[in-house]
Protein backbone atom coordinates (compact mmCIF):
# COMPACT_ATOMS: atom_id res chain seq x y z
CA UNK A 1 0.00 0.00 0.00
CA UNK A 2 1.65 3.41 -0.74
CA UNK A 3 2.53 5.66 1.55
CA UNK A 4 1.94 9.79 1.20
CA UNK A 5 3.95 12.00 2.90
CA UNK A 6 4.49 15.91 3.08
CA UNK A 7 7.81 17.39 3.69
CA UNK A 8 7.00 18.53 7.14
CA UNK A 9 9.74 21.65 6.23
CA UNK A 10 7.51 22.66 3.18
CA UNK A 11 3.89 24.30 3.34
CA UNK A 12 1.27 21.68 3.14
CA UNK A 13 0.50 21.18 -0.48
CA UNK A 14 -2.60 23.65 -1.68
CA UNK A 15 -3.32 21.37 -4.50
CA UNK A 16 -4.87 18.02 -3.84
CA UNK A 17 -1.66 15.81 -3.93
CA UNK A 18 1.20 14.74 -1.24
CA UNK A 19 4.64 16.27 -1.62
CA UNK A 20 6.42 11.91 -1.51
CA UNK A 21 5.14 8.87 -2.37
CA UNK A 22 6.55 5.40 -1.75
CA UNK A 23 5.05 2.57 -3.37
CA UNK A 24 7.50 -0.66 -1.79
CA UNK A 25 9.92 -0.12 -4.95
CA UNK A 26 9.95 3.80 -5.77
CA UNK A 27 10.06 7.35 -4.66
CA UNK A 28 7.86 9.83 -6.37
CA UNK A 29 8.54 13.56 -5.68
CA UNK A 30 6.50 16.08 -6.88
CA UNK A 31 6.98 19.02 -8.93
CA UNK A 32 8.61 21.68 -6.81
CA UNK A 33 10.08 25.42 -7.50
CA UNK A 34 11.60 27.88 -5.53
CA UNK A 35 8.80 29.69 -5.04
CA UNK A 36 7.70 26.09 -2.74
CA UNK A 37 10.69 27.02 -0.73
CA UNK A 38 11.10 29.70 1.70
CA UNK A 39 13.24 31.95 1.06
CA UNK A 40 13.37 31.11 -2.07
CA UNK A 41 12.13 34.08 -3.96
CA UNK A 42 15.02 35.57 -3.71
CA UNK A 43 16.57 33.85 -6.33
CA UNK A 44 13.94 34.14 -9.01
CA UNK A 45 15.16 34.87 -12.79
CA UNK A 46 18.69 33.63 -11.94
CA UNK A 47 18.10 30.03 -13.42
CA UNK A 48 21.06 28.44 -12.03
CA UNK A 49 20.23 29.57 -8.42
CA UNK A 50 16.71 28.65 -8.76
CA UNK A 51 18.08 25.06 -10.38
CA UNK A 52 20.32 24.36 -7.07
CA UNK A 53 17.75 25.70 -4.66
CA UNK A 54 15.39 22.88 -5.95
CA UNK A 55 17.49 20.42 -6.63
CA UNK A 56 19.29 21.15 -2.94
CA UNK A 57 15.25 20.40 -1.46
CA UNK A 58 14.74 17.51 -3.45
CA UNK A 59 18.06 16.09 -2.38
CA UNK A 60 16.81 16.89 1.37
CA UNK A 61 13.09 15.30 0.60
CA UNK A 62 14.75 11.85 -0.96
CA UNK A 63 17.01 11.78 2.68
CA UNK A 64 13.82 12.36 4.29
CA UNK A 65 11.97 9.37 2.18
CA UNK A 66 15.31 6.84 2.84
CA UNK A 67 16.74 7.85 -0.44
CA UNK A 68 19.67 10.04 -1.93
CA UNK A 69 20.65 11.05 -5.20
CA UNK A 70 22.10 8.04 -6.30
CA UNK A 71 19.09 6.82 -6.41
CA UNK A 72 16.90 8.59 -8.96
CA UNK A 73 15.92 7.10 -11.81
CA UNK A 74 14.28 10.10 -13.57
CA UNK A 75 13.69 13.47 -13.66
CA UNK A 76 11.04 15.73 -15.09
CA UNK A 77 12.52 19.17 -15.70
CA UNK A 78 10.36 22.53 -17.03
CA UNK A 79 11.67 25.59 -18.05
CA UNK A 80 10.11 28.50 -18.89
CA UNK A 81 12.64 29.56 -21.52
CA UNK A 82 14.36 26.43 -23.07
CA UNK A 83 17.05 28.55 -24.31
CA UNK A 84 18.35 28.61 -20.63
CA UNK A 85 18.44 24.66 -20.69
CA UNK A 86 22.69 24.79 -20.91
CA UNK A 87 22.77 26.87 -17.35
CA UNK A 88 20.34 24.85 -15.69
CA UNK A 89 22.17 21.83 -16.88
CA UNK A 90 25.60 23.11 -15.71
CA UNK A 91 23.85 23.54 -12.11
CA UNK A 92 22.01 20.40 -12.07
CA UNK A 93 24.94 18.19 -12.99
CA UNK A 94 26.11 19.25 -9.70
CA UNK A 95 24.07 16.83 -7.71
CA UNK A 96 25.37 13.67 -9.44
CA UNK A 97 28.26 12.09 -9.46
CA UNK A 98 30.67 9.73 -11.98
CA UNK A 99 28.45 11.57 -14.73
CA UNK A 100 25.68 8.70 -13.54
CA UNK A 101 22.78 10.50 -15.26
CA UNK A 102 19.01 9.72 -14.32
CA UNK A 103 16.88 9.23 -17.48
CA UNK A 104 15.31 12.79 -18.14
CA UNK A 105 12.68 15.12 -20.31
CA UNK A 106 13.54 18.55 -20.44
CA UNK A 107 10.30 20.78 -21.62
CA UNK A 108 9.35 24.38 -22.32
CA UNK A 109 5.91 25.48 -19.78
CA UNK A 110 5.77 29.23 -20.40
CA UNK A 111 4.13 29.66 -16.76
CA UNK A 112 5.07 27.95 -14.05
CA UNK A 113 3.51 28.52 -9.90
CA UNK A 114 4.75 31.65 -8.16
CA UNK A 115 6.43 33.05 -11.19
CA UNK A 116 9.52 30.29 -11.02
CA UNK A 117 11.78 29.69 -14.32
CA UNK A 118 11.91 26.12 -13.59
CA UNK A 119 10.17 23.12 -11.97
CA UNK A 120 11.90 19.60 -11.20
CA UNK A 121 9.79 16.57 -9.99
CA UNK A 122 12.02 13.00 -9.70
CA UNK A 123 11.61 9.59 -9.47
CA UNK A 124 13.90 7.36 -7.21
CA UNK A 125 14.23 3.48 -6.59
CA UNK A 126 13.82 3.03 -2.82
CA UNK A 127 16.95 1.25 -1.46
CA UNK A 128 15.99 -1.79 0.47
CA UNK A 129 16.45 -0.53 4.10
CA UNK A 130 13.97 2.05 3.37
CA UNK A 131 11.47 -0.26 1.79
CA UNK A 132 11.97 -2.15 4.98
CA UNK A 133 11.70 0.84 7.33
CA UNK A 134 8.41 1.58 5.28
CA UNK A 135 7.29 -1.69 6.14
CA UNK A 136 7.79 -1.60 9.63
CA UNK A 137 6.20 1.67 9.78
CA UNK A 138 3.36 0.49 7.84
CA UNK A 139 3.09 -2.02 10.00
CA UNK A 140 2.90 0.27 13.30
CA UNK A 141 0.33 2.31 11.33
CA UNK A 142 -1.84 -0.81 11.40
CA UNK A 143 -1.47 -2.16 14.57
CA UNK A 144 -2.34 1.32 16.06
CA UNK A 145 -5.83 1.46 14.04
CA UNK A 146 -6.09 -2.16 15.53
CA UNK A 147 -5.56 -0.64 18.89
CA UNK A 148 -7.94 1.68 18.13
CA UNK A 149 -10.65 -0.58 17.20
Amino acid sequence: MPRFLNDPTLAIPVFPGSHIVLDGHYVFISGLTVTDIQGGEAVLGDIAEEARWVMRRLSRMLEYAGASMADVVRVDIHLTNLDTIHTMDAAYAEFFENHSYPARTCTESPRLSGGANVEITLMARQPERAIADSANAQGEESQEDEDKA
